[in-house]
């Protein structure tokens, strides 16, 4: 019998179907869920992640946050997020760039879902004069202005970005790229030549999660900050450098005041495993992993958000946090 050599597209394909490249997101259950485990994480009831006092009023107000991000899904109407024509995504496609950028000039539809978050808060700011006052900040920040903090959030700056504004102008940002992004079709969104970049939107990822159920079982997927999409990459190898010479895990101990390390490997719902810092020798940047294999609702950004601890006890070792959390200013004061 003659064997026939794959061509190089041929030999893509078949990864492509053996591990799913690329996820896009499910958008009307993504922010329910991830409200419903802010909730959660701040009652201090997943064990792995445990949260201070500091921390829970914190992740209630983004609680709200991320449901009025929900809600406003349902509310808008479709072509609130309407994708660029055909020509523009193909154009993008086939040159390896991101369909759904978060560079350049985004829809001023943007806007109108930035309006909507916040009359959905409206209700609990009445009980609230804190959060009421932020409203009313925000509702008075000029066209300039609103444009301004959307270009600095995209870009993760903190200059000149209010850190109590931020996280509300992200909220609305992550909206209107999570819809778009949910109606593209994972298969013909191709790699970037960086694969530390979202393929999708070009964002960086707030954190990396490592799957279970399906196809994606056990392989390790970047979250994208924006959009919501994850892409695969494989596991010990540093989502910033993409080095895998000097990549090492970081945990929190047990409250028993065992280190994670001597717990068995194979153990399951191992609550030391839920959360860990990816950390790497070669940039000195550390970026969090989390694991369904321990813990099935991990959510890539609600979990990042609560693991404040985590991130303490790594800066303290010497390393730089790689990127933000879109829910969470950091470098404010």
């Amino acid at each position: 019998m003659v064997q026939r050599l794959l061509e190089p597209g041929e030999i893509e394909s078949l990864d492509h179907t053996a591990i799913p490249r690329l996820l896009l997101p499910e958008a009307r259950s993504l922010f329910t869920a991830r409200a419903a485990r802010l909730r959660q994480l701040a009652d201090n009831q997943i064990k792995g992640i445990p949260v201070g006092d500091t921390m829970k009023g914190y992740l209630q107000m983004m609680a709200a946050l991320v449901d009025a991000q929900a809600a406003v899904i349902k509310s808008l109407p479709p072509e609130t997020f309407a994708l660029p024509d055909a020509a523009t995504i193909q154009l993008a496609i086939d040159h390896h760039m991101p369909p759904l950028p978060v560079s350049g000039q985004r829809p001023a539809t943007w806007r109108r879902v930035f309006a909507a978050i916040l009359d959905e808060l409206d209700p609990l700011a009445a009980s609230q004069p804190q959060l009421a006052n932020v409203l009313a900040e925000l509702r008075a920040l000029d066209s300039a202005e609103l444009e301004g903090c959307a270009d600095a959030v995209l870009a993760e700056l903190t200059e000149g970005v209010h850190p109590l504004h931020a996280p509300f102008v992200a909220a609305a940002l992550q909206v209107m790229w999570t819809v778009r992004a949910s109606q593209l079709n994972a298969k013909e969104v191709q790699p970037l030549v960086t694969n530390t970049l979202c393929p999708t939107c070009g964002a960086h990822p707030v954190s990396s999660v490592i799957r279970l159920g399906g196809q994606a079982q056990g392989y390790r997927y970047l979250h994208c900050s924006f959009c919501s999409s994850e892409w695969h990459m494989v596991r010990v190898k540093c989502s910033c450098c993409e080095s895998t010479s000097k990549v090492a895990y970081q945990s929190i101990e047990q409250e028993d005041g065992m280190p994670a390390a001597t717990e068995p490997v194979n153990k399951a719902n191992d609550p030391s495993k839920v959360a860990r810092a990816e950390t790497c020798d070669d940039c000195h940047t550390y970026r969090k992993i989390f694991n369904q294999e321990h813990d099935l609702y991990v959510d890539p950004v609600a979990d990042d958000l609560a693991s404040l601890a985590l991130d303490l006890l790594v800066g303290e070792a010497g390393y730089s946090r790689a990127s933000g959390n879109p829910l969470l200013w950091f470098n404010a004061e």
